[in-house]
């Protein structure tokens, strides 16, 4: 049987900024620290699609299985004090 392994490139940020600049997916988000930080996710950049609601996350893996649409990609929006990895895969 044969084993099936995501993989994504890793994207760091601390305040809000795009994740892509294009068409892709987004596995999940690693969060690294955070002091009542909050994200949302955008399809389109920082004025797109909100694809969740407000996230407050605590720190450690957040499973978050997301198609991105828009030519413009994937934004997060970040609030408070938070760092995050989003895991993010561009469409070939």
């Amino acid at each position: 049987m044969a084993q099936v392994q995501q993989a994504a490139t890793p994207v760091l940020l601390t305040s809000s900024g795009a994740v892509s600049l294009c068409v892709g997916s987004m596995i999940g988000f690693y969060v690294n620290s955070t002091t009542g930080g909050t994200i949302v996710v955008r399809d389109g950049g920082s004025s797109g699609t909100a694809l969740s609601g407000t996230i407050t996350p605590a720190v450690g893996w957040h499973t978050f299985p997301a198609t991105f649409t828009s030519s413009s990609g994937a934004y997060a929006t970040l609030a408070n004090t938070i760092s995050v990895t989003f895991f993010f895969s561009a469409n070939s």
